[in-house]
């Protein structure tokens, strides 16, 4: 008989849970919420996401060579972008890192940095440290949390007086959390002809141990359970997975026990072996990847990390 549960049942996520249902794969039942909009809906959330960056293992095989390609590549980003005044807008920004290291090399440009996130925690954070240099105008608006959806408005609304150009940041594997043609497609409509968008990404380079390696650690766990978490389970409810499937990284939980969690007058049941999917992270084989950049943009150059694990693409519509 399934245990029911009493803890307090995150809306957003039972939703999600209601209207995608599971699927079947053999006799076991899979639930997929991997979506990024409920990866970071706490504080707690989004600062266990900032840990596993430092977690050693992740940092040597993701944070690291993505910082890299960037120190490496920095003087070709800098003439690309030519000098003149620039708006920085950083889709996902996460603690703003990744951008404050951009921005320390292209001192002498002039820079106004715009943070998006769906986690009013990471801006807050990008905002704090982005401010510290001293040398850049941060912009704070209504639609600094969000989505990505208000891409276009935020471009257009930022191309005031000398900054006319719209420089986008995709970096930290953002991309291998959306459905790529949708967000490509979005970021490429909100650009005008000379903007540039720099994407991180990992790549599939056939060494899937390797890329799970970096995964498969209690850092992830502990940022990748807390969907589970908020539906009222427990850790000792579940058992933790990572694979490599399908070209992407799957975090998966298997169900221990059955459990019927009851919520908006409506219930669903877990049984025993069922998996739910909370973390997808594409990798693209570095042709396919090369492929999509020659696709949506007018010019593109992909540099590749020595390991073949990692991309930085530097496109201009």
């Amino acid at each position: 008989m399934a245990e029911k549960q009493s803890q307090q049942i995150n809306d957003l996520i039972f939703r999600e849970l209601i209207k995608r249902g599971y699927s079947l794969e053999g006799n076991t039942r899979i639930w997929n919420i991997a979506d990024s909009k409920l990866w970071y809906l706490t504080p707690e959330q989004a600062q266990a996401y900032l840990n596993l960056e430092d977690e050693e293992e992740y940092k040597k095989t993701v944070t690291q060579q993505e910082l890299d390609l960037i120190d490496d590549n920095a003087k070709e980003i800098l003439e690309k972008f030519g000098g003149e005044p620039i708006n920085i807008i950083d889709i996902g920004c996460g603690d703003g890192g990744k951008a404050s290291m951009l921005i320390e090399k292209l001192k002498g440009t002039k820079i106004r940095y715009c943070p998006i996130d769906i986690s009013s925690y990471m801006v807050n954070k990008a905002i704090e440290k982005v401010s510290k240099t001293n040398t850049v105008e941060v912009i704070e608006f209504q639609w600094n949390i969000s989505d990505f959806e208000n891409i276009n408005n935020i471009s257009t609304l930022l191309r005031q007086g000398e900054y006319k150009k719209n420089v986008f940041l995709l970096l930290g594997n953002t991309l291998g959390n959306f459905e790529i043609n949708e967000l490509l497609y979005e970021i490429r409509s909100s650009m005008k002809g000379g903007d540039y968008l720099l994407i991180g990404n990992g790549l599939d380079h056939r060494k899937p141990e390797e890329i799970l390696n970096s995964y498969n650690t209690e850092h992830f766990n502990k940022f990748s359970i807390y969907p589970l978490l908020q539906l009222g389970l427990k850790k000792e409810d579940v058992e933790f997975g990572v694979r490599f499937k399908n070209s992407r990284i799957e975090s998966f939980y298997t169900i221990k026990n059955p459990k019927e969690i009851s919520f908006l007058g409506r219930s669903l049941k877990f049984e025993a072996g069922d998996q739910v999917i909370v973390i997808v992270s594409y990798k693209y084989k570095k042709s396919d990847f090369i492929s999509f950049m020659n696709l949506y943009f007018d010019e593109s150059t992909v540099k590749v990390s020595e390991n073949g694990a990692y991309s930085l693409a530097i496109c201009k519509k």
